[in-house]
This record gives C-alpha cells, sequence and structure tokens, in this order.
C-alpha cells in the first residue's frame, strides 16, 4: 500500500494566517498598545498645540489676466503689472518679515511657566516689551518679571518701572506697555526674553508658507502656523499690510524722483526765459520798435515753428542719448530712469519701463536669494532680453530725427536768407523773439508733464488686493490626538509583529508545520499535542480526550479502520533522539489494542531502549536475545496491563545491533507475528546516527517519520527527500509530535501553528 501526498490541500484564508500567527500573543499586542496610547496621551497633554492662520490677496499678473480696472488705470499713470512668482519671493523675504517683527514688538516675546510646559504669554501677560533701538538690544533668554496692576509697575531684577516710559536697562532702553491683546490673567510665572530682530525673523519665516492657489491662478495664499491664533492673525495681516505699503512706496519713490527732475528743469528753462524777455524789452526800448511789417511776421512765424520743431529735435536726440547711456550700462541695479520728455513712442516708453522694473526685482531677490536661484535667473534673463531692444529702438529713432534734422537746417537757413533781406533792427528782433518762442514752448511742456506726473503720485495705489484677512483655526493643526492614537497603536502593533516574527523567524527548529511543507514532499499524516512526560503511560494521552482523539484520527488517516487495509507493520523513527517516537510508538499500539485489534509492540531501539521502563515490565528476554540466541519468537513476547497488547522489548547485548539486524531472524520473527497479531508496531532508532531504519522499514507495510515541534532542528527536514531517495524509507509519513499552545495565557491558540487539532476534520489523506 502506498500512501500519497493529499489531493485537496488546505488553504486557509489570508486572515486566518495572520490570526493563527498573530492571535495567541494577544497579551503582547494587549500591553503594548495600552503602553504606547499611554505614551501618545502623554505627549497630546504635554504638547503645545499649534495653530493655522490663513490669508488670501489677489496680485495684478499682466501674464495671467488679473489687472487693474480702467478707472484706476487711467490716474494711477505710474502702475506696474506683477510677477506671482516673483512677488511671492518678496512676501517671504527677511526684509519684510523683520518689518512685522519691529512693528508687532515680536523680539521680545513673553512667556508664562507652567508645572510642566511654558508657553507664549502673548494674550495672558498684562503688558509688552517695546525697546527704542531694537537692534541695539542685548539678547538674552530669560528674565523673571512681576507687573503690579495696583500701581501699573513692571518689577525685575530688583527695580521698578513705570508703564509706558522708557527705561535703560542693562539690555537696552526699553519699556513697557499696556498689552492690547491682553484677554485673561494667569497665576503662572512670567517671564520675557529679548532677542534681536533679524535673529528671530527667521523662526517665523519658517512657520510661513506662500503659495498660489493653482499655476494658472494670481491668487496667493499665505499660511501661517502657531501656538497663539490671534499672533498669527496679526503676523499675517501686517505682514500684507507692509507688503502693500512697500508697494506703494516703490511707485511713490518713482513719482517723487520725476517730479525732482522736472522741478529742476523747470527753474533752468524759467530763468532762459525771464532772460530772453529781457533782451527783447531792453531791444525794443533802445531801438524804438513798436510793430513788425506784415511780411516781417510772416517769416518770422513761419522762421519760429522750424526753429521749434528743430529745437524738438534737438531735445529728443538729447534724451535718446541719455535713454542710450542708461540702457548701455550693464549694472544691474535700478538707478534713475532718465527722462523721456518729448518722446511719444509708447513702445519704448514701455521698454524702459519693464527694464527699470526688472532691474529693481533683480535688486530686490538679490538681498534674499542666491545668484544660482531660478527666478533670479529669470529676472536677469529678462533684463538681457530687454536692453537689445532698447537699443535698436533709439537708433532707428536717432536716425529718424537725424535726417529730419538735416531737413529743418536747410528750412532755417532759407528763412536766413529771406530775413537778411529784412532791415537789420527788425530782423534782430525776430531772432531774440524766436528764441523766447521756443523757451515759452519747452516751458509749457515741463509744466505739463510736472502736473502729469503729480495726478500720479497722489493716486497711487498697491498692485495687491486683500481677498480674504487672517482668520485661525478653530482646532490646532497639531497635535491631533485622533493620528497620534492612531500612530501609536500602529506602532504597537508593528513592535508586536515584529516580536512574534523575530521569535519565529531565527529559530532553526521545526515550529509549525508549514514548516515541513516548505522543505519536503513527505506527506504529514497526524498531528500530537503536547501532553506532560512526566506521568505514568496510562496517564499519558490515555485519560486526555483530546489526545486519544488524535491518535485515532492518526489510525484512520493511515487508512487503519479500512477494512480493505494491508497495512498491519508500522514502524516509528525519527531524526534524532528525543523526538518521542517511543511516546507516539506506545500511544499508537495502545490506541490500535483498545479497539479490539490484537496489536504487538516491538522496541528495535536496542541501543537506547525505553518500552521496559515504560510498561514496567520485568521480562529478561528481548528482541536483542532472539537475534543473538536460539529461543522461540513466543518466549520474548510478554503481556502488558493492557488488553489486547503485548510487548517485545529490547533486551540486552554486546554485539553490534545493525549486525544482529542483518542475520536474517527477523524474517521468521515478522512471519511469525503477523499471524498472531493483527498489528505489529515496531520502535526503531532515528535515522540521523544509524541507519537500523533503513533495515527495518524492508519488513514493515508503513513508515512513521515522527518530527517534534520546536525540537527538531529545520537543517534534518531539508535533508529528508534526499536521504531517503538514497536509502528509501517504506511508504513513509510524517507524524508532527509535541504541539505545544502559543501565545501566552490561551492555551488553545495556535495549536500546531494553524493546523492542529481543532482543523484536523478538515483534512483530507488519500491512502492507498
Amino acid at each position: 500500500m502506498n500512501l500519497d501526498k493529499p489531493q485537496e490541500e488546505k488553504q486557509s484564508s489570508f486572515f486566518e494566517d495572520i490570526s493563527y500567527k498573530f492571535l495567541p500573543y494577544w497579551p503582547l499586542f494587549v500591553f503594548l498598545i495600552g503602553f504606547f496610547l499611554l505614551l501618545g496621551w502623554v505627549y497630546i497633554k504635554y504638547t503645545i498645540p499649534i495653530y493655522g492662520s490663513t490669508s488670501t490677496i489677489l496680485i495684478n499678473d499682466e501674464k495671467k489676466g488679473a489687472d487693474e480696472n480702467k478707472i484706476e488705470e487711467s490716474l494711477n499713470l505710474l502702475s506696474s503689472n506683477k510677477v506671482v512668482e516673483n512677488e511671492i519671493e518678496i512676501i517671504h523675504s527677511s526684509k519684510l518679515m523683520e518689518e512685522v517683527v519691529r512693528e508687532l514688538k515680536l523680539y521680545a516675546p513673553i512667556f508664562e511657566k507652567e508645572k510642566v510646559l511654558t508657553k507664549s504669554a502673548y494674550i495672558t501677560s498684562p503688558v509688552e516689551i517695546e525697546a527704542q533701538e531694537p537692534d541695539k538690544i542685548t539678547e538674552v533668554v530669560e528674565i523673571p518679571f512681576k507687573f503690579n496692576e495696583k500701581n501699573q509697575t513692571v518689577s525685575f531684577e530688583s527695580k521698578t518701572y513705570r508703564i509706558g516710559e522708557f527705561y535703560p536697562t542693562a539690555y537696552g532702553v526699553i519699556k513697557f506697555n499696556k498689552n492690547p491683546y491682553f484677554q485673561n490673567n494667569t497665576d503662572n510665572p512670567l517671564y520675557f526674553s529679548l532677542r534681536k530682530p533679524k535673529n528671530i525673523t527667521n523662526s517665523f519665516l519658517s512657520d510661513l508658507s506662500v503659495s498660489p492657489t493653482s499655476k494658472q491662478s494670481s491668487i496667493v495664499n499665505l499660511f501661517l502656523q502657531d501656538e497663539v491664533p490671534i499672533r498669527a492673525e496679526n503676523i499675517l495681516n501686517t505682514l500684507m499690510a507692509t507688503y502693500n505699503q512697500s508697494s506703494i512706496d516703490y511707485k511713490n519713490s518713482l513719482a517723487k524722483t520725476t517730479i525732482a527732475f522736472v522741478d529742476d528743469r523747470l527753474k533752468i528753462v524759467s530763468a532762459e526765459l525771464n532772460e530772453v524777455e529781457k533782451k527783447i524789452q531792453n531791444y525794443k526800448t533802445s531801438q524804438g520798435i513798436v510793430d513788425i511789417s506784415s511780411q516781417g511776421q510772416m517769416y518770422l512765424q513761419n522762421a519760429g515753428q522750424n526753429d521749434q520743431r528743430l529745437s524738438e529735435v534737438n531735445t529728443q536726440l538729447a534724451v535718446l542719448n541719455q535713454v542710450e547711456k542708461y540702457v548701455s550700462n550693464k549694472d544691474k541695479s535700478a538707478s534713475i530712469v532718465p527722462s523721456t520728455f518729448g518722446l511719444n513712442d509708447p513702445v519704448l516708453n514701455k521698454l524702459l519701463e519693464r527694464l527699470y522694473q526688472s532691474q529693481l526685482d533683480y535688486e530686490r531677490l538679490s538681498k534674499t536669494t542666491a545668484e544660482n536661484n531660478p527666478i533670479l535667473q529669470t529676472v536677469n534673463d529678462e533684463i538681457q532680453k530687454v536692453r537689445p531692444s532698447i537699443l535698436e529702438n533709439i537708433r532707428n529713432q536717432k536716425q529718424t530725427l537725424e535726417t529730419g534734422r538735416n531737413n529743418l537746417y536747410s528750412t532755417s537757413r532759407t528763412f536766413n536768407s529771406a530775413l537778411s533781406t529784412i532791415p537789420q533792427k527788425e530782423r534782430e528782433l525776430l531772432n531774440v523773439s524766436r528764441e523766447q518762442a521756443i523757451k515759452n514752448n519747452v516751458y509749457s511742456f515741463l509744466l505739463q508733464k510736472r502736473e502729469e506726473t503729480a495726478l500720479a503720485y497722489a493716486s497711487n495705489v498697491a498692485n495687491m488686493k486683500i481677498v480674504a484677512s487672517a482668520q485661525s483655526s478653530y482646532t490646532p493643526i497639531t497635535p491631533k490626538p485622533n493620528i497620534i492614537y492612531l500612530i501609536a497603536i500602529s506602532i504597537a502593533m508593528v513592535i508586536g509583529v515584529a516580536v512574534v516574527l523575530f521569535k519565529d523567524m531565527f529559530s532553526n527548529k521545526i515550529l509549525f508545520r508549514t514548516n515541513i511543507e516548505n522543505h519536503t514532499s513527505i506527506p504529514i499524516l497526524g498531528e500530537i499535542s503536547s501532553f506532560n512526560d512526566k506521568e505514568s503511560l496510562q496517564l499519558k494521552g490515555q485519560n486526555n480526550r483530546a489526545i486519544q482523539e488524535q491518535f485515532r484520527q492518526l489510525r484512520a488517516a493511515a487508512g487503519l479502520y479500512n477494512k480493505n487495509s494491508t497495512i498491519k507493520k508500522i514502524l516509528l523513527t525519527s531524526s534524532i533522539s528525543g523526538e518521542g517516537k517511543s511516546l507516539v510508538s506506545a500511544n499508537l499500539a495502545l490506541s490500535l489494542s483498545r479497539s479490539g485489534k490484537k496489536v504487538v509492540l516491538i522496541d528495535l531501539d536496542i541501543r537506547h531502549p525505553q518500552f521496559q521502563k515504560l510498561f514496567n515490565t520485568k521480562s529478561v528476554n528481548g528482541i536483542a536475545h532472539y537475534l543473538e540466541n536460539e529461543i522461540s519468537e513466543s518466549e520474548i513476547i510478554e503481556h502488558s496491563e493492557f488488553n489486547n497488547l503485548d510487548i517485545i522489548t529490547a533486551g540486552e547485548t554486546t554485539l553490534n545491533p545493525t549486525e544482529l539486524l542483518l542475520n536474517g531472524k527477523l524474517q521468521h520473527l515478522f512471519t511469525y507475528l503477523e499471524k498472531k497479531f493483527d498489528f505489529i508496531v515496531v520502535d526503531t532508532s532515528p535515522v540521523g546516527p544509524v541507519t537500523d531504519a533503513y533495515i527495518l522499514s524492508d519488513f514493515c507495510d508503513l513508515t512513521l517519520y515522527v518530527i517534534r515541534h520546536n525540537y527538531t532542528p529545520t537543517s534534518y527536514i531539508k535533508k529528508l527527500d534526499r536521504n531517503i531517495r538514497l536509502m528509501p524509507l517504506k511508504n513513509v509519513a510524517i507524524v508532527f509530535n509535541c504541539v505545544k499552545p502559543r501565545g501566552f495565557i490561551n492555551k488553545n491558540f495556535g495549536y500546531g501553528y494553524g493546523y492542529g487539532y481543532e482543523n484536523k476534520a478538515n483534512e483530507k489523506y488519500l491512502v492507498s
């Protein structure tokens, strides 16, 4: 009869595998989860909560469609559209944040000490601190102070200071003001620190996030996290106001520069015009001239118009030369743009405005970013791109103006020739009057430009609009109890799983059934759970109903209940000594005898006999005596105290047991026993040290290979298939012995690591 592996192996679901593997250790997981939940609770209780504050602004970006309305655009002549990415860098710059720190006096934070924590007293301190010169204060970490509400004084370091007055101290000139954000008093001790604004700016910048709502949008979100919601809102609102004011200040600065330039030119032209008018007055008085002839008036009018156009051309050429010199300057810093008065080319004005704006952006960004910053490089590329366009435009205009000037000079010479025919006095008067007309036109032109610039200065508005003022969250953004507890549970589960896996992974012994199935193709016939080795044979499993049932199932799986079964001789062996094969043999034989069958149990482990002690037999004749001497088979058979169970002990010999087994008498013994008994159970030596089992396997119908849980080395099972191919064992099957419950408390969990007694009814084996 051949015993093969089951045709259908039990497929455990993922949940079942996890349950059987880790559920036995549930006390460990409960302890770890409780411990880490306690740590999470301590962390939440003693961690200062952080709140988030958000605000939204709209930036006029010409690339993304955001622009001023037409009325504002017509009044705000000095407006310039922004690039959102550049403005984000400016908003996030240390310069603006430093101004916020100075404005809100954040360089002198006040704290309150609790039993465990130290937190900000921004709304619990009745006073705030202001330094007369924040950059000159001496930094200090902790200065305790007390506030006397009745006298309105502050005391620290044995000195008392009145509210609202500057006092020189060891840390600089400071004063105490009433805190405008004071809400509720505190009984905790108060102390203040002093930091220089530049040194504390980065700590606030690290908590500030500035980002556009999308790539196509010019709406920018500002987000700041802080332990005090009101302080976060104040910082964001002040930051937006500071950025707004800086944009207006830039435009005002540009307007002031232009007005100052025009005023200087007006003074010069006004003086020249007064001088010309005096010359006319003096000439007419000295020469007695009252009127000019109609012909002289005509020539004077035409010549004056021609000279005016010539003067305008010269002025435009002079302006173009100044602009060309300004543009040719390779310096990227934003200097004063030369006046373009007299030039009516909107393209040139727009290009100059772009150049100046790009230089100003470059100068701003270079203070806060590195030279290899992509945004700074983009601005530099814009400067290098605009300059050639401006120079090309200037060259084209100069060529046109020079051609026109030559024509005007030719016309002027014609008029001069005509005027030479006019009497000397009249011609001299006409020359002076022509100069007066030119100066008067220039003066009128400058007055017009000054008024336009003054109007632009008065109507300056920022290129930013506040969409939503700062608003803080009602609940802290960190720590979040749900997330902290979830993390605590996750860490506990990970550690618990790691402990169990580490325990199983680094064991070189067979721990569960899958270890056997992964390393050998030999089928597993059954599993026997662990029981107390110190009990008598009567108690070793035979009074334990679960153990009895397991041996019944072992008999059923081996086909011993089958009426057509031909299995009568059963051999039991193992890899090494101590795996419990003798106990399994004895209990299997006892289980068979209780079914009403006549059973003989043979102890062929002559080197380490066990049955004489197990069954308390007194016979001196054993299998060794039978093989060595001429005695009959009946002389070595001894009745046991159990019905239907006889025993043949090992006996003693001085010869080599293997040689005894090969002397030929075993065949006669097994022939005799087959006729007398229904089943023959043979216990033999382990296959690791000796070859006795391989010899006896030829005489038996079924070989049961005993593997002990957490005892048999894995290396032996890995070699089992190869050894059986070299030295075959007949119809071999495995018995997984002494399977111990896993875990700490519940002894029913993990019986056989998921393949124990409770699941045995579902196992299917083919026996033939």
